[in-house]
């Protein structure tokens, strides 16, 4: 990523919309079923996108043209990854799942350098990822027992793993096959597309709580397709620049986990900061700073 560009502000900002999502998931899975949930949260969330997309001739016209990457986005991104990742955390540990979640950057890595000649696993790369992952275990020990128990919680820690992969496969299409259609476009069509079809499975497959729901609910939900819809434009606007490599943007989705532990901290009582959480927030901070400082080192010398 070139020094003298807005990259990595926009990277850091997707990061901090989606570091709302786990504990804000974890509320909305209180009173409704995943996918329901998934769906209404990502039609909501197509919705939103389409006042800053283009006209809809020019829209329907970049969906006929770019039929393709549309359909390979809505398939990995929006359905695979998200009805794995909402079955899976709704049985996983609380700890266990944000460890799994948080290794998203190594699988981002190891995609991106079987699918594109130009990611290269260099070792300054593997080391903030192995420093990440590292931060990552010890932020989660530090806030909740670590524990695998039933084979239903393995299965699910499975789910999240295999989610993480459709998300890379995912991010690193949108960077080499996506150029020309406008990132508002695809993010709009990819959500509703996606979150369309979930909620039609879940009619199907769920059984879905009856009733009215609380205003936290709602409060959630809105706060969940707002996020989703701003998060994915920036990223996916960030991923079509010719010079930013899909393995180091998606490095800055360790700041993920650690702006959740805060946020946890200041809203949900009872949670209080930890020595190990503080220490693997120092080591993601560290092995980010370095990686970059490092990178910008490099390009100027």
């Amino acid at each position: 990523m070139g020094k003298n560009d807005n990259t990595i502000f926009w990277a850091i900002i997707a990061c901090l919309l989606w570091s709302t999502a786990y504990s804000t998931i974890k509320i909305g899975l209180q009173y409704d079923s995943p996918l329901h949930f998934a769906g209404m949260r990502f039609l909501i969330s197509g919705i939103l996108i389409l006042p800053f997309t283009v006209k809809p001739s020019i829209y329907f016209s970049q969906l006929r043209e770019h039929w393709r990457i549309v359909f390979w986005v809505t398939f990995l991104q929006a359905l695979l990854n998200y009805i794995l990742f909402y079955l899976g955390l709704d049985i996983v540990p609380g700890a266990l799942g944000a460890i799994i979640v948080g290794s998203q950057p190594l699988v981002t890595a190891v995609v991106a350098s079987m699918m594109d000649n130009s990611e290269k696993l260099t070792r300054r790369k593997i080391v903030t990822i192995i420093c990440g992952i590292t931060g990552v275990i010890l932020i989660s020990a530090g806030r909740q027992a670590l524990k695998l128990g039933s084979s239903i919680e393995i299965l699910g820690v499975l789910m999240i793993f295999c989610a993480n992969i459709a998300v890379a496969i995912s991010n690193v299409m949108v960077s080499l096959r996506s150029k020309g259609i406008n990132p508002f476009v695809l993010s709009s069509s990819t959500l509703f597309i996606g979150g369309a079809i979930i909620y039609l499975l879940s009619l199907v497959f769920e059984d879905i709580p009856k009733g009215p729901k609380p205003t936290e609910y709602w409060v959630t939900l809105l706060w969940l397709g707002f996020m989703a819809a701003a998060a994915f434009s920036i990223w996916f606007r960030l991923l079509q620049r010719p010079h930013v490599k899909v393995s180091e943007l998606n490095l800055w989705k360790f700041l993920i986990p650690v702006v959740g532990a805060i946020l946890s901290w200041l809203l949900v009582p009872g949670e209080n900061p930890e020595w190990l959480t503080i220490a693997g927030m120092i080591i993601i901070s560290l092995s980010l700073i370095m990686f970059y400082k490092n990178g910008i080192k490099h390009r100027t010398v």
